[in-house]
């Protein structure tokens, strides 16, 4: 497998955790999304959205990284990133697609270089405005978790889908200085995650083209 990712790309982070989950070798592809290689030659005609993750497996080349992981998951059951019920797998889908969805895209490096250089906001505007949505879209989360059993993760006792996706987005909040006071349960999942050796060797810092 070959995995086309960039290192500070939240989506990309989501992919490698899965897979250093489920002890899954890869080749690792960087793409500087940051010098727009994304939408250069030879990534921009392998990627139809020229967006990153992009996972090459079997032949076929799988984008978006909720449908790569699922479809991990899918093909190598075992850890299981999804509980095996049904309403289980409704809760942990919807804590995933709460920053997947909800936070990630309006905070996305396009979004924020549109912010400067097409609407002319300043460095201080532009941090503002993803303070604003990464913090409440973290409140979203934490009163979900809250209604949630006690648990060692984000949904049960091992990691999931929402813990792949939890992670990258305090990272990134990190960088941006969001703050994370009255988010217990989400910080104890995520200090639960970052105790395992997967989030470990996934993390910006341990890729080969993190230019800490």
């Amino acid at each position: 497998m070959k995995l086309h990712n960039y290192f500070r790309s939240s989506s990309s982070f989501r992919v490698r955790i899965a897979m250093e989950l489920k002890g899954l070798s890869y080749d690792y592809i960087p793409v500087h999304i940051a010098k727009g290689e994304h939408k250069q030659p030879p990534y921009a005609a392998l990627a139809a959205d020229t967006l990153v993750p992009l996972l090459e497996v079997d032949g076929e080349k799988l984008s978006q990284s909720m449908a790569i992981i699922e479809y991990l998951d899918e093909k190598h059951p075992t850890p299981a990133l999804l509980p095996a019920d049904a309403l289980g797998r409704a809760k942990v889908r919807a804590l995933a697609q709460s920053i997947a969805c909800e936070i990630h895209p309006v905070n996305n490096l396009r979004v924020l270089k549109y912010l400067v250089k097409e609407l002319k906001l300043d460095e201080a505007a532009k941090n503002a405005w993803y303070v604003h949505w990464c913090r409440e879209g973290l409140e979203a989360f934490e009163r979900q978790l809250a209604q949630l059993p006690a648990s060692t993760y984000c949904y049960g006792d091992t990691p999931t889908l929402a813990d792949c996706c939890l992670v990258p987005q305090i990272f990134n909040a990190k960088r941006f200085n969001v703050s994370f006071d009255g988010l217990p349960r989400t910080m104890a999942a995520f200090d639960a995650c970052m105790a395992l050796p997967a989030f470990q060797k996934a993390q910006p810092s341990a890729c080969p083209d993190n230019e800490a």
